[in-house]
Formats: C-alpha cells, sequence, structure tokens
C-alpha cells in the first residue's frame, strides 16, 4: 500500500464510485469529478444553518468542500484537489455531513422533539 492509499488519497475511478454512492449514500450523485448533495431548506435562515454545519464539519476534518447555497437550498460538491479525483475523504465527510444535516430528533424517543409541523418553523426538507 503506498502513502496515498494509507491516507485516503487513492483516487476511485468513476465505476467504483457508482458503486459506493449506490451503497453507501443514496442521495448522493456523481458529477464532474465530484460527489454531490443537494438539501433542500426552508428558507434563507435555514440554508445559512445547513452551510455553518458543513463548514464545521469541513473544518475539523481540514478537508473542504464546494458549497452552493442559495435561498432554499445548498449543494455540496466533494473531490479530493490533491489526488485530482474523489477519495475516501471524500466519502467520510459526506457520511458524516450526511449523518448530521439529516439527523431527525424526534425520530430517536429522545427528549429532543425537533421542529414543529409548522410552516414557519421549517427547517429541512428530510428524505
Amino acid at each position: 500500500m503506498n502513502s496515498q492509499e494509507k491516507t485516503g488519497n487513492r483516487a476511485y475511478s468513476e465505476a467504483e464510485i457508482g458503486r459506493k454512492l449506490a451503497a453507501e449514500l443514496p442521495h448522493w450523485y456523481y458529477d464532474e469529478g465530484h460527489i454531490c448533495r443537494q438539501f433542500k431548506t426552508g428558507g434563507w435562515k435555514a440554508t445559512l444553518m445547513v452551510v455553518n454545519v458543513i463548514g464545521h464539519l469541513a473544518e475539523a476534518a481540514f478537508h473542504h468542500p464546494d458549497l452552493i447555497a442559495s435561498y432554499a437550498s445548498v449543494t455540496v460538491k466533494l473531490m479530493n484537489h490533491e489526488a485530482k479525483g474523489v477519495t475516501e475523504k471524500d466519502f467520510a465527510l459526506a457520511r458524516k455531513v450526511e449523518e448530521v444535516v439529516q439527523w431527525q430528533p424526534g425520530r430517536d424517543q429522545g427528549p429532543l422533539e425537533g421542529t414543529p409541523e409548522d410552516p414557519r418553523f421549517k427547517y429541512i426538507s428530510y428524505d
């Protein structure tokens, strides 16, 4: 195993990316050298919250995606510039982003209820 493979920097082939997305991240897609995901939000405030969450995760991981922020959506685009392709680092960050952004407090039977079913408090469109 070379040093790039040890650090998660081996670029996957397009076929490998397709298989990994189907198996691990079904809401993500491959586009022009990136793995991508669009999150639909309830409006600008929610968009900014999603951007900030992704920003925190990316900075903590020291692996930074391209983000496209619109009024009611955020698009995440991941690729490893050093490896010139999609690597395990991209998949690891995508899984963490998916886990955190799609977390629904009301579903885990804990004390956190989540946002009310009221359009005034709409935060994100969950899958």
